[in-house]
């Protein structure tokens, strides 16, 4: 098979460019030695340790990595965005910051997401503001999972069933037995109020802190099914 001359040319600058750039990175001995820019641009830097397994990656929105747990990558469901992603020893994705924002003919979308994920499950703890149709929160929480890894198979397959009950009945399956149970969030709401809320260890909240957009202040009890069994605002016998 013949090889056009440029495409001959091209490969030989590649080849040579690699090489020389290896060299200049090694001292005599053949030690990596350090290598100072003053700018550079990139589409993607992957993080690894010396024996090459990944740690952290920084890309941008085209060359995000999907979904990898223990070495092995799998499509996200609905990732689409640019930032980094971190990974612990085992090769598993460990948390991540995320961000973006857009105007898109008059219609706002912005966002952005900082959170560390529990031992084989998602994020524990998280950081979120996220804006859209004029309506914003940004929140921390705190977040439970069951022990052990989440079932990404039977959640892959309860996604391809078609549309009807029995999808809806499979999907809140996985939900109740893999599904987060929230503990802690303090925030500001979507509708303008700021809240400080406590829950119990089956995600059902408990103390409830809040202050509404207009001002009124309140500190609410909760008894198990979210039914307030103390309510104590400033007007109130039980204020100090």
């Amino acid at each position: 098979m013949k090889f056009p001359l440029q495409g001959v040319l091209l490969a030989y600058s590649v080849v040579a460019t690699t090489a020389i750039a290896f060299a200049l990175a090694r001292d005599a001995t053949g030690n990596p030695t350090k290598v100072a820019y003053d700018e550079i641009d990139v589409k993607r830097i992957n993080l690894r340790e010396e024996d090459g397994s990944l740690r952290m990656v920084i890309s941008n929105k085209g060359r995000f990595p999907g979904l990898i747990i223990h070495g092995k990558e799998r499509p996200h469901p609905n990732r689409k965005t640019a930032g980094f992603l971190f990974y612990n020893e085992e090769g598993t994705e460990n948390g991540g910051l995320i961000f973006g924002g857009k105007n898109e003919n008059g219609k706002i979308t912005s966002g952005g997401h900082l959170s560390f994920d529990q031992y084989d499950q998602d994020q524990t703890v998280q950081m979120t503001y996220d804006e859209e149709d004029g309506k914003r929160r940004a929140v921390f929480m705190v977040n439970d999972y069951p022990e052990g890894p989440n079932d990404l198979d039977a959640w892959d397959k309860a996604v391809a069933m078609p549309e009807g009950a029995a999808k809806e009945a499979e999907i809140k399956r996985l939900r109740d037995r893999y599904g987060p149970r929230r503990r802690a969030f303090f925030g500001r709401s979507r509708d303008k109020s700021s809240a400080l809320a406590l829950f119990d260890a089956d995600g059902r909240p408990r103390i409830m802190l809040m202050v509404t957009a207009e001002g009124a202040a309140s500190m609410q009890f909760l008894d198990a099914n979210g039914k307030p069994v103390k309510t104590v605002t400033p007007s109130s016998k039980d204020a100090p």
